[in-house]
């Protein structure tokens, strides 16, 4: 399995059986990503929420690649609405889908359209692959509930933001990492504008101070799990 971090909250997974999941597919008008969208494929889109940044070029991906959006109701409803495939879910809920199971969690945030469409509660989500538990907090601000998501998921990969501004900054991103005591965490949401730069090395020194393995993916860079 492959995960490939384009920059922002963007991620594709690659599993074992070449299926293909994107996660909040920012990539057009994202300064930092160096892929756009026509040079993605995906069989799923998985949403944390309905923000332009997090929503992004899904609805141009799927009219090429006819995937199936997985998302809390309401985003699911909108993305059937524009004519897409949707599988409706929503916070608490699990699924087994032919990749994996899906489970969303809460995330501290908004969630509203760029044509100013509610959708619904923004969420974290958990992706069970090949034996790999990876925990992709969207967008968020540090809650202590993380705490009971790490005491009953054991998370190999947390996805964490640490800009700050608009999600928690880099020392509430510390803590979340102890709460949730992931094997790996990957900073995400940092430098994709100037009001949520952030350094990623000064994370990782301080995540690091606290046992926790933090790894640094380039923009671009794709990683084995």
């Amino acid at each position: 399995m492959k995960l490939k971090y384009f920059s922002h909250s963007a991620f594709q997974i690659i599993t074992e059986k070449t299926i293909k999941i994107l996660i909040d597919p920012f990539l057009d008008d994202n300064p930092t990503s160096p892929v756009k969208s026509k040079d993605v494929e995906a069989d799923y889109i998985i949403l944390t929420h309905g923000h332009g940044d997090h929503l992004g070029d899904s609805f141009k991906i799927a009219k090429r690649c006819n995937p199936t959006f997985i998302c809390v109701n309401e985003l699911a409803n909108y993305c059937a609405s524009h004519g897409f495939r949707a599988h409706n879910m929503h916070i608490g809920g699990s699924y087994q889908f032919d990749f994996g199971r899906v489970k969303f969690t809460i995330a501290h945030h908004g969630s509203k359209t760029p044509d100013n469409q509610y959708v619904g509660e923004p969420a974290g989500v958990i992706i069970s692959i090949e034996n790999k538990n990876i925990y992709h907090t969207g967008d968020t601000g540090l809650f202590y509930d993380m705490k009971l998501i790490g005491e009953l998921n054991d998370i190999d990969f947390m996805l964490l933001p640490i800009g700050d501004n608009f999600t928690m900054g880099i020392n509430d991103a510390v803590k979340a990492a102890e709460f949730v005591k992931p094997k790996v965490v990957i900073p995400m949401h940092y430098n994709t504008f100037p009001v949520i730069n952030a350094d990623p090395l000064e994370f990782k020194r301080l995540v690091e101070s606290k046992n926790i393995h933090c790894k640094v993916l380039g923009f671009g860079e794709e990683i084995s799990l």
